[in-house]
Formats: structure tokens, sequence, C-alpha cells
């Protein structure tokens, strides 16, 4: 990555069309996804890493390595500065064959909302303050994204649905949309809780099932 980050003229939806066309070989680094997109800026770039959560396709470990992404992404809008993404990450490599669909489904799901994006309730968008703000939603769906749900449906979906609100509300200053990212974070929250106390629950039945002493009735 480079210090400073240019935005293109292309639509995002655009840039993932031609990198899914584009790929080669049998896996490939977040380093090559960059170079394939572009310089679209932090924002953009934190729009495409949610695509891989917002389509049923399965790409083992990407949870982990694009939730941390989005979590320095966060801290750099939040800080107004070009954040540093270590080697570590972004030479990270990932099944081609699965990244193809995955970006062909995204550009689809991008494609349908840009046709809603439009500058509307700048209060949640035009100030600093809201920027450093959001740019911490950002950091916190990022921590919800990286949460130990991956094999439960949605627990990804959720909070990467809060990222690509916030982003793309803070693109194209729609205030809508970075409110659907506030939402989106409170839905994250609650569903985690529910798991959680389901967890618990369940962790107490079978201890109450199992339990010789209770099984004995002392």
């Amino acid at each position: 990555m480079t210090e400073e980050i240019h935005d293109t003229k292309a639509s995002l939806s655009r840039v993932l069309t031609g990198a899914a066309t584009s790929l080669e070989g049998e896996t490939t680094s977040v380093r090559e996804l960059l170079a394939l997109i572009g310089e679209q800026g932090m924002l953009m770039l934190c729009i495409f890493l949610t695509i891989p959560f917002l389509v049923p396709v399965s790409i083992p470990g990407v949870s982990t390595v694009f939730g941390l992404l989005v979590i320095l992404i966060g801290v750099g809008v939040a800080t107004n500065r070009v954040p540093w993404l270590p080697n570590r990450l972004i030479d990270r490599r990932f099944p081609t064959r699965k990244l193809c669909p995955a970006l062909e489904q995204g550009a689809k799901i991008l494609q349908r909302l840009e046709r809603f994006l439009h500058p509307r309730w700048e209060v949640l968008t035009r100030s600093a303050a809201m920027n450093r703000f959001n740019g911490a939603m950002i950091v916190f769906a990022g921590l919800l994204l990286m949460a130990p749900f991956g094999l439960i449906p949605f627990s990804n979906t959720l909070p990467a649905l809060a990222a690509l609100f916030l982003a793309a509300g803070m693109v194209e200053r729609d205030g809508l949309f970075v409110f659907l990212g506030y939402l989106s974070i409170l839905a994250t929250i609650v569903y985690f809780g529910v798991l959680i106390a389901g967890a618990v629950a369940a962790g107490v039945g079978l201890h109450r099932v199992f339990n010789p002493a209770l099984l004995l009735g002392l």
C-alpha cells in the first residue's frame, strides 16, 4: 500500500467484475487482490473486504484476516491516516476458485446498492467528529466479524453488512446507509447474545443430565 490512496472513477461493482475475470493460479493473495481493484481508498477497500461474507461461498480463514484488515481500516478512518497493513496479512493466500464466485456475486450486490446510494441525512457523515465515530464503528464491526461463530449462519454476514453499510454510506455521504450500519451492529450484538445465552443454557442442561450427583438425587 502507498502512503496516499486515490479514488478511481470506475464503480466498485465494475472493478470487482474485472478482478474476478483477471484472477489466475490456484491461490490469490490479498496483495494481488489490492493490485486488481486499484487504489480505491480505505472505505472502498473496506467494502471489498465484506464481499466474501455476503454470499454463500465458504473461504476458510477469511473472517480472521479480513476482519483484522477491516479493523485497521477503521482505525485509519477514525484517525484520518492511511493504516499500516502488515505483510503477513496482505500476503495471505486464498483459493482462487472460491474467490472468483465471491467477487462476481459481490459485484451483483453492489450494483443493486449503487442505485440507492446518494447524499442524504448528512448529519451522520458531514463532520470530523462523525467520521471518527463512524471509523470506530467500523473497528467494532471488524471485531464482531472476527468473533468465533464462523460456522453459525449469519454470524459473519451481520457484521459484514454493518461494515459495508458504514463504508458505503461514508463514501457517498449517505447517512441512511450509515444508520443501517448502526442497526446492523445492534442486530449482531443481539444475535451473538442469543447464541451465547443458548450455549450457556445448553451447557447447564448437559451438566444436569450427566452430573452423577444429580442423577442419584443427591
